[in-house]
Parts: C-alpha cells; structure tokens; sequence
C-alpha cells in the first residue's frame, strides 16, 4: 500500500458561536474565535489517498485529476467564504475546524473512490501549531 497527498489552499471566514447560548457563554468557550464580527485563517489542506500504483502509468491516481476534483468540490466552494453563511456542506453546523475537516471528507469520497484507491484521510491546518486529521467515519483501517 502507498499514500499519495496532494496539499491545496484556501482562506475562509468564520465563527464559533453557539446560539442557544448567551455571549458571555459563547465568549468563555470560544475567546476570540466567537466574534460578532467573524475572523478568518489561511486554511491548509493535505488530502491523502491510500492504493496501489496502476500498473501501466505507476500512478496511484493522476495527482493533477486529483487536483482538478479537489478544486471543484472544496476548495472553489470554501475560498474567500463565509464557512458558516456560504458553504452547503456545513449549512446547520458549528464551523470548527472538526467539522470543516468531516465536511471536507464528504465532499471528496465518491469522487476519490476508485477500484485501486479510496480517499485515506484529510488534514486541515487552520493555523501553522491547529490543525485536525480525520480518517472517515470508520476511522483508520
């Protein structure tokens, strides 16, 4: 078995705030990140596919397909967002960076399907020292 990653990029706004909360709630929970006024990061994404390489061209799978359908399903949707206003996949959601990463997974897994790899697991960096990894809803196999 191999992994392939492919890394892309993209800045979101966001905030965690819960409103079945009171603010002086929301405010000891989520600090900062519960401004009335949103905040944003510099998301990295390390999205890996676990296979084997096709025995023709040695490619788990074409890393610019993979790019293409990265592009297409996250990062055109997410990129210069509002996460909690603009994005479907996290309609009625709290926009922690958990919750993008499980997004994320959903977005992309039919489409990194195949029959010689699936999707493996997604990294999200919301800053360089925060970041989440998620291995599906089985977790790691």
């Amino acid at each position: 078995m191999i992994y392939l990653t492919r890394k892309e990029h993209f800045n979101a706004a966001h905030k965690l705030f819960n409103p079945n909360w009171t603010d002086e709630q929301n405010e000891a929970v989520f600090g900062k990140c519960a401004n009335k006024n949103w905040h944003g990061h510099n998301f990295d994404l390390y999205v890996t596919l676990e296979g084997t390489p096709d025995s023709e061209t040695g490619f788990v799978m074409d890393l610019k397909k993979m790019s293409n359908i990265i592009k297409r399903e996250v990062i055109d949707i997410l990129d210069h967002s509002n996460i909690n206003m603009d994005v479907p996949f996290m309609a009625g959601k709290m926009a922690s960076t958990e919750n993008i990463a499980m997004g994320i997974w959903n977005q992309l897994e039919k489409h990194l399907t195949a029959e010689n790899y699936r999707l493996y697991s997604i990294k999200l960096y919301e800053t360089e020292r925060n970041f989440v990894e998620y291995f599906g809803p089985q977790g790691r196999r």
